[in-house]
């Protein structure tokens, strides 16, 4: 019997469903990991600093009596103050010219690339001691400086050199010149690493080139140059030192003047030190805030600031949100539609290459105004060469393009053509805007600043007109609550959005896209396409590049295919897709319908 029930306790339990493991893990206790090495450098690192600490502080020997003594004495705060002043001229100064020189640097002149190229490698190769030296002696050289006419005997002014040299002018100038090689080569890197697609967007929307440097290219370029430049600032306030070889009394050679007179040289050496300390925590400080400041943009939550964490823990968040809701304004705007008068574009025997490799090869083209264009070929067939010397991004080798019977980038004198300066070329090009493939959004200014600065630059809108009819394009292409938001903060196809409203924003004549959904992911291409299709019936004329067949098929007027830089083939879509007459074309099709 007993065998018989443990049979049926055993099969009993063999029948009951195994216990189900717990998954809300809601009110469990959390245990972080553990990592003994990290515990052990901790401590480490605290033994070392208390013994570091307890070897300066105990030691009678470091002279702490004597440091406070001179610390905020009157000839040492006077030697400090002439080090500051040292280097925020030798820094304003240096940096300044060091600005000219890194745009000589860059510059299209090779006379003036080659002279700044030249003062660089001087300058730079001359040790600081020995400059100051040769500008204190500069009396030997020159006994006079003089302002007038070179050649003429005309002068205007005239100094003695020795009287006008003094130590205090010879330091300013020998530091300026020093940091001007250095800072020229440091904010020419960051000139350099603003990428290529930022100028020409800035160009395809006529900026001015004074204002694509100032608004576009510093701007981006600072993120490259702060951290270095205020390294090369740092050193020029610790570099100061080395003018005691003129014997001005800076903090470093005042210093000197006192501990050979009481022979208290530790103390009066952590004097000095303890003050250079001072200066580098200030300027760390502002370079903190500085750097904070151009990380606009670049970052997609911008960390709060010192003075924001304050804020935030003195002021209640009430009063806070009151304040937020008392600055906020209506952002409701009226949608109307969008008519634009299109041009009509003619390109006559257009051809262009780069070195060997010719790229276009009399193209020739002539679309109506307000007609959607398509442009068709495998990659390297030219056509996004084409799409850029339409708007003179790309100089042509031969033939010519205009918009309304205006030429683009050249003027017409009987049968010659005369290249326009670039500052005619940018006005003539802000009838014809350019979406790129890459977006070439500006990142550090906001979705609205990208939009809203060509027409207040180039058109001479008022800004709060820009900003309405920029709301105005930012609700028609679905963005009405991403005014103010940066691009990095948002997706692929947002991006791609505003680079269209910001291109419509010009009011152009002609719309020119480069392959715009090439760089989306495939979900997001829906959403651009859209957008461009309800500008087909705009009345603006649109010229796009683009591998969307089904799209091409739906809005263009007319299919354009190219091949090894050549137009093989011209036609409605109907015939173009049906009935192809090249048979490189149907070939192509084949391919990617």
């Amino acid at each position: 019997m007993a065998v018989t029930t443990d049979f049926i306790d055993s099969d009993i339990a063999k029948s009951k469903p195994a216990p189900q493991p717990k998954t809300n893990y809601a009110h469990f206790k959390i245990v972080p990991a553990r990592y003994p090495a990290r515990t052990a450098g901790t401590i480490f690192a605290l033994v070392v600093i208390g013994i570091s600490l307890q070897s300066v502080l105990t030691n009678p020997r470091w002279g702490w009596d004597v440091f406070a003594q001179w610390f905020f004495a009157e000839p040492v705060l006077v030697g400090l103050g002439r080090t500051l002043l040292l280097t925020l001229l030798g820094s304003i100064f240096g940096f300044a010219l060091g600005t000219a020189l890194a745009l000589a640097r860059v510059s299209r002149s090779p006379l003036l690339s080659g002279l700044s190229w030249t003062y660089i490698w001087l300058f730079r190769s001359i040790p600081l001691v020995v400059l100051l030296l040769i500008l204190n002696n500069l009396g030997y050289l020159y006994e006079t400086i003089t302002i007038g006419v070179p050649y003429t005997g005309i002068n205007f002014f005239s100094w003695n050199t020795t009287q006008i040299m003094t130590p205090f002018a010879a330091a300013l100038l020998g530091l300026t010149l020093n940091q001007a090689a250095f800072a020229s080569e440091i904010i020419r890197g960051g000139i350099l690493s603003v990428d290529q697609g930022q100028l020409e967007a800035a160009a395809a929307l006529g900026l001015p080139r004074k204002r694509q440097a100032s608004r576009i290219v510093l701007p981006q370029a600072m993120r490259s140059i702060l951290p270095t430049a205020f390294n090369d600032i740092i050193g020029l306030a610790k570099g100061t030192s080395q003018v005691y070889i003129l014997a001005l009394p800076e903090l470093f050679y005042t210093i000197q003047i006192i501990y050979r007179r009481n022979l208290e040289v530790i103390p009066l050496l952590m004097v000095a030190t303890v003050w250079y300390l001072v200066i580098l925590t200030v300027l760390s400080i502002i370079q903190h805030h500085i750097e904070r400041h151009y990380a606009r943009g670049a970052l997609r939550i911008l960390p709060p600031s010192l003075f924001s964490r304050l804020y935030r823990q003195l002021v209640p968040a009430r009063e806070r949100r009151t304040a937020i809701t008392a600055t906020q304004v209506n952002r409701n705007v009226s949608i109307a539609p969008l008519h634009a008068r299109g041009g009509d574009v003619t390109i006559q025997g257009v051809s262009k290459s780069f070195g060997p490799l010719k790229v276009l090869d009399d193209v020739s083209l002539s679309l109506s105004a307000g007609s959607v264009t398509v442009i068709l070929g495998q990659s390297g067939s030219g056509k996004s060469t084409l799409l850029r010397s339409i708007n003179h991004l790309e100089r042509v080798d031969d033939g010519f393009i205009a918009i309304d019977g205006q030429l683009i980038g050249y003027r017409q004198e009987g049968e010659t053509l005369y290249e326009l300066k670039e500052m005619d070329i940018l006005k003539r090009r802000v009838e014809i805007g350019m979406v790129f493939q890459n977006f070439n959004l500006f990142p550090h200014l906001s979705v609205l600043e990208n939009i809203i600065e060509a027409p207040v630059t180039v058109r001479g809108v008022s800004r709060e007109q820009a900003e309405t009819e920029a709301r105005e394009l930012l609700a028609r292409v679905g963005l009405a609550d991403k005014a103010e938001a940066y691009p990095r903060q948002l997706s692929g196809g947002q991006q791609q959005r505003v680079a269209i409203a910001r291109a419509l924003a010009l009011k152009p004549k002609v719309l020119l896209f480069d392959e715009p959904t090439s760089a989306l992911d495939p979900e997001l291409v829906g959403e651009v396409l859209s957008v461009i299709k309800e500008l087909s019936s705009s009345g603006t004329t649109l010229i796009i590049v683009t591998h969307e067949i089904g799209f091409a098929r739906e809005v263009a007027d007319q299919v354009v295919f190219m091949e090894q830089g050549r137009i093989l083939e011209t036609g409605t879509p109907h015939k173009v897709f049906n009935r192809p007459d090249h048979p490189r074309t149907a070939e192509f099709l084949a391919k990617v319908l």
